[in-house]
């Protein structure tokens, strides 16, 4: 197939090694930040906040990313940001010394990073319809998202070795290569037909302007796009959730240390990273059946995070949490495929910008809601509560591909979106 070629074209392959590198990066940091956090305040609450940081700046300046994005060359955005990644979250834990490395320095720090890839994101994503053809869309989401699950198959491991060893403040220093490597890689590629709109009139009025034309679109002259929000929201308030605190569920629930805590979390990736694999091979289904497919990944994912609640045994532990990391994988490549298969391109940054603000918003809700329930009632009850969130979102997915079904919603657009958009 023409899908699992993708790697082999010379820019989508250097997004791909980019991300690889970089995503490997977030894997060893990540667990890292949450452990640092747990072991010096042993709060559930405290640990959420690196959740709520990393999540308000898209909620807080994401449409307005997202109108930058569409009038500025993607190309240094990415490499801009990445390097700033680097200063940020990987030599600056290098230059403070561990004694004045405080948790409130700490959340400058992620604060900031968090900005940094609130615009990455968009950026990248809104770069997919200038690296591959149409039909290819939700293969390459479904190829970058296998990067991220294999960040977290070697990333969270490597992370707990690191952590076992040298402690959680050097373990973030890895994060400063993994980011330069990245930035290296997209220095060659090239978008082929980015065209950026020419600069005029009142900046203000323009942006105010541009963030209505991006409202319009998504929420008025397109039916699929807010229904895509919603699930979207849905699956995030649960999900986003348990991958914050997991390090307490780990620690608390299952009796883990770092290293053991790392390596389920790899095994989450593993799932994930199938699960991504197999997306490539439906990137041409129709809406209906991929959304289906949503539906299913979320119940297995729902059923799994209720089972581990009881997983006595580690290796039924680690089984568990790669069931649930494929359960997670289907909706987010989907989604984004959808958008960017009905969105013009002159316009698509402010519409993934808009998707992913609703998706960070109900995140940062659910995170702030476990966290409570954990602190007050246990981790065994935030972990069901989280379970059964994941069914909700496999029925409003089931309701969704049946309106579909219906109504014929389907982005029957797109041959006339694209003719206009040059």
């Amino acid at each position: 197939m023409r899908d699992e070629r993708l790697l082999l074209t010379r820019d989508f392959g250097l997004v791909w090694w980019s991300q690889m590198v970089s995503q490997i990066g977030d894997g060893v940091s990540k667990l890292a930040l949450l452990w640092f956090v747990y072991s010096i305040t042993g709060s559930a609450l405290k640990t959420t906040v690196i959740g709520l940081l990393q999540t308000l700046p898209p909620i807080i300046l994401g449409p307005l990313i997202g109108v930058y994005v569409d009038r500025l060359p993607k190309k240094p955005i990415l490499i801009g940001t990445d390097v700033l990644r680097a200063v940020l979250i990987g030599l600056i834990p290098c230059w403070v010394a561990v004694e004045g490395f405080t948790v409130e320095r700490l959340y400058i720090l992620v604060l900031l990073h968090a900005m940094a890839s609130a615009i990455f994101g968009p950026a990248l994503t809104a770069s997919i319809p200038f690296l591959v053809a149409r039909p290819q869309f939700t293969a390459a989401n479904a190829l970058l998202q296998s990067t991220t699950s294999l960040g977290i198959v070697l990333g969270p491991a490597l992370s707990g070795i690191g952590i076992a060893a040298l402690g959680s403040q050097e373990v973030l220093c890895v994060n400063a290569l993994a980011y330069l490597v990245s930035a290296s890689c997209l220095l060659p590629i090239r978008l082929l037909g980015e065209k950026l709109p020419r600069a005029g009139g009142n900046p203000i009025l323009s942006t105010i302007l541009d963030l209505v034309e991006g409202f319009r679109f998504a929420f008025v002259k397109q039916r699929v796009i807010p229904l895509l929000i919603l699930m979207a929201a849905l699956y995030t308030f649960g999900a986003s959730a348990f991958a914050t605190l997991f390090p307490v569920f780990g620690k608390k629930m299952l009796g883990l240390g770092p290293v053991e805590v790392g390596y389920l979390w790899s095994a989450l990736g593993v799932g994930l990273f199938l699960t991504s694999i197999r997306l490539v091979g439906m990137t041409e289904w129709e809406l209906s059946k991929r959304v289906d497919v949503v539906a299913t990944s979320c119940a297995i994912c729902g059923v799994a995070l209720c089972g581990l609640v009881w997983a006595s045994d580690r290796l039924v532990a680690a089984l568990l949490m790669g069931i649930i990391g494929g359960g997670k994988g289907a909706l987010t490549p989907i989604a984004w495929g959808v958008l960017q298969e009905i969105t013009p391109r002159h316009m698509i940054g402010r519409v993934l910008a808009l998707y992913t603000t609703g998706a960070m918003a109900s995140a940062i809700t659910g995170m702030v809601i476990f966290g409570w329930i954990t602190q007050e009632f246990g981790e065994r009850t935030s972990v069901i509560s989280i379970g059964l969130i994941l069914l909700a979102t496999a029925v409003a997915a089931a309701t969704f591909s049946r309106s579909v079904r219906a109504h014929r919603v389907m982005p029957a657009s797109v041959d006339r979106i694209e003719g206009t958009s040059g």
